[in-house]
């Protein structure tokens, strides 16, 4: 073979080469957020398990996980949702419930405040990342939550019903912050901006999560005797109706917010009863019903009763 037909052959698989090196970033990039979008697709899993423990666990393990896959993919779309859902799902399902225990054993006490600063501080992280993942389609949301005018003014940007499940999911992290921080004037003071994300959240797909934005807001519009009870109480008949009973949240939700603050102790203890009573129902929402369940069997107790309630 003479030398000049050597090269040319030779310089093709250099070039494929070289641009091997240049494309191996990108061939990790897609692998990685192949992995990313498998995983948000196969979280939904844990919600068939109705053993607490075994799910705390998983939930907590799941959480590290994905908080890595972000740390390589700071900007995947996938792994912000997933870490905006999963710290705001953690805190109320696991966290809150051990503020709860712990109250009804030993009171407000030291460990009570460490299970609190550790909600608080998980809705926070979640809405750090859900900040950021709204900031990718709408850009100025930081800018926007200064007041309620151009908090609409921003959620006008969206009009996607896709985009109902970001919004409801940094709106729920936003109102439960406020509901374990209720002694922070400054957070309080920023409660529509979780009130108008779930509003557009509810506005673009009323049925997410079997109508549990409705359950958000009705659970705000019924937060003091007080407050806007009749609106409260329209917004869980819709919850309510949309759940067509495979979500028992909605209706211990409605007798601790709702009945508990107009003093109807006859349907606020009928409520509670048929969720303990209730069976095993949707596959897909074991862990939140036995969340619901837990909560449903703590409210019930006297002295919780008569410290909330009046009862």
């Amino acid at each position: 073979m003479r030398p000049m037909a050597r090269l040319s052959t030779l310089v093709p698989a250099a070039l494929l080469a070289l641009s091997s090196f240049g494309t191996s970033g990108c061939i990790k990039k897609i692998l990685l957020d192949g992995q990313i979008s498998s995983t948000r697709k196969a979280s939904v899993a844990v919600n068939t398990i109705g053993d607490y423990e075994v799910a705390e666990k998983a939930a907590m393990a799941g959480l590290a996980q994905i908080e890595g896959m972000r740390f390589l993919a700071p900007e995947n779309e996938d792994a912000l949702f997933m870490l905006t859902r999963s710290w705001a799902s953690v805190s109320f399902g696991f966290i809150e419930d051990s503020m709860e225990t712990t109250e009804d054993a030993e009171g407000t006490g030291a460990n009570w405040d460490y299970h609190k600063r550790r909600a608080e501080q998980a809705y926070e992280r979640s809405i750090w990342y859900g900040t950021q993942l709204v900031e990718q389609d709408v850009p100025g949301f930081k800018e926007a939550t200064r007041n309620l005018d151009s908090m609409k003014a921003y959620l006008a940007n969206f009009e996607d019903p896709e985009d109902a499940e970001k919004l409801f999911w940094l709106g729920n992290a936003w109102v439960g912050r406020v509901n374990v921080a209720k002694e922070k004037p400054e957070l309080v003071g920023e409660l529509y901006v979780g009130v108008a994300l779930m509003e557009k959240s509810v506005e673009l797909d009323p049925t997410y999560m079997n109508g549990s934005g409705y359950v958000v807001l009705a659970s705000f519009h019924a937060r003091t005797p007080m407050a806007e009870l009749d609106e409260a109480k329209g917004l869980f008949d819709k919850a309510l109706a949309i759940s067509e009973g495979k979500s028992l949240l909605p209706k211990v939700q409605l007798a601790v917010r709702y009945y508990c603050n107009t003093k109807d102790k006859d349907n606020y203890v009928k409520t509670l009863e048929e969720v303990l009573a209730a069976g095993d129902g949707d596959p897909y929402q074991r862990l939140p019903n036995t969340i619901a369940k837990r909560k449903a069997a703590r409210w019930l107790g006297a002295e919780r009763m008569r410290a909330n309630c009046g009862f």
